[in-house]
């Protein structure tokens, strides 16, 4: 699944200028056209972003997510239409690095307040086996990445760095708060209840902190396994190491050498789980779990919310990913 950088032609930008603002309708089918409402309208590039917006801007804003719920972020094409909404909303809110047509769009757009979540915390530099005791667990297996991994795969962020922020309770909490002050200076006249909101957010998400280091306190194994590294940044602050079939790319097909290092990886560290994802195919997971004789079940990097999502919004899911953790490293 690599990112193709898509150039906004001359024809659709004409086409949004010929698109006149009551034909327009936003993504969602129960909201107001980005632009067309009294309230503070925030265009988010896809659902972490939208969820933030959500939760700090409350009955204040109006949100239009442009990726669609089951569609695959990293692959989204911006439409013409879509750019016009952009062109007439009072803030976007996106991750750099993600989704390179929201980039350009936001980057071409006269939008008056552009919010990048990827300024907002620190962002690292993330391969196919990454976490907290990744250095001792490359030099044991000798799983160090080849050169030029991350090059072939067109969803990191900038200059190589991992995007997936969000699922740290505690970077998702840092940019909810760069969020909130924005929202308070691009709309002061609802400063006071942003502020709160994002108060109230940050708690719970500080909450969601505690409930993974309790949670995974007492394990039997450090290591777990995933199709792609969309989970670097959660095994760093948790103490875990991630080790990817895919590296960043979660629908490429993993070499003969990555996978018996992976088999090799499992049996040394005492993994039973393979982990996949709903947004993607689930094949290269069960293969390897089927030849290692280990278990399948899902780790949601919460892209987007569907039917098949283990919960109706962020922090369900969070912690349906718990559970499905300490289930897999054997914690008490």
């Amino acid at each position: 699944m690599n990112v193709r950088r898509h150039h906004i032609s001359a024809a659709a930008l004409a086409a949004v200028t010929a698109l006149g603002l009551g034909t327009l309708t936003a993504c969602s089918s129960d909201s107001a056209a980005a632009g067309n409402t009294d309230k503070f309208d925030v265009v988010a590039s896809f659902y972490p972003m939208a969820f933030l917006a959500e939760q700090i801007g409350g009955e204040h804003v109006n949100v239009t997510s442009l990726t669609q719920p089951g569609q695959e972020p990293h692959d989204l094409e911006i439409s013409a239409k879509q750019t016009a909404q952009l062109q007439e909303s009072d803030a976007a809110l996106y991750l750099k690095g993600l989704q390179p047509t929201v980039d350009e769009a936001v980057g071409q757009s006269e939008v008056k307040t552009k919010i990048d979540a990827s300024t907002l915390t620190s962002l690292e530099e993330h391969g196919a086996g990454t976490g907290g005791h990744e250095e001792e667990h490359a030099d044991e297996h000798g799983a160090e990445e080849e050169p030029g991994h991350e090059d072939e795969h067109g969803h990191e962020g900038e200059g190589g760095k991992d995007p997936h922020i969000w699922l740290d309770p505690v970077k998702y909490a840092e940019v909810a708060e760069g969020v909130g002050k924005a929202f308070e200076k691009a709309d002061p006249d609802h400063a006071a209840d942003y502020k709160k909101n994002t108060e109230a957010l940050v708690g719970k998400l500080n909450d969601l902190n505690t409930e993974f280091e309790t949670g995974l306190k007492d394990r039997k194994t450090d290591v777990f396994i995933t199709t792609h590294a969309a989970f670097g940044y959660l095994a760093e602050r948790y103490g875990l190491t991630e080790e990817a079939i895919s590296g960043l790319d979660p629908e490429s097909e993993p070499s003969g050498a990555r996978v018996k290092e992976l088999q090799k990886t499992a049996k040394a560290d005492g993994v039973t789980t393979v982990f996949y994802e709903t947004l993607v195919s689930d094949k290269t997971a069960k293969t390897l779990a089927g030849d290692a004789g280990l278990k399948t079940d899902v780790l949601d990097p919460i892209e987007g919310i569907t039917d098949s999502s283990r919960g109706d919004d962020y922090f369900q899911v969070m912690e349906a990913n718990l559970e499905a953790l300490r289930t897999a490293l054997g914690a008490k």
